[in-house]
């Protein structure tokens, strides 16, 4: 019997992951900042994650998505990931996190 796949614990595993990234600009991990959109986890072990940037013309545009795929697709559990870029919504202050709000002094 194939052992299931527990979509959530990976989940956990991956936010864990994406909190050791930071944006080089501003001293907070990518998590907590509001650019991450959304994680999906394939019963295949496959993972999509939907992330925005501060800005379009942010200087990691190219850089900062290749590290989340990188970090993520080094879990043991994870076969591939592939992240999406998206604008929609535009990510602003009001996607932070208390926390990061707090640590940027935005509180």
């Amino acid at each position: 019997m194939e052992q299931e796949i527990d979509t959530q614990e990976l989940g956990e595993k991956i936010v864990k992951v994406l909190k050791t990234i930071y944006d080089p600009e501003i001293p907070v991990d990518i998590y907590e900042l509001g650019l991450i959109y959304d994680v999906m986890v394939s019963t295949d072990y496959d993972v999509k994650i939907l992330m925005t940037l501060t800005t379009p013309n942010c200087p990691v545009a190219e850089s900062l998505p290749r590290e989340v795929e990188e970090k993520v697709k080094s879990l043991d559990e994870v076969e591939d990931c592939e992240v999406e870029i998206t604008f929609d919504p535009p990510w602003s202050q009001d996607l932070m996190s208390e926390g990061a709000k707090l640590e940027l002094g935005l509180l």
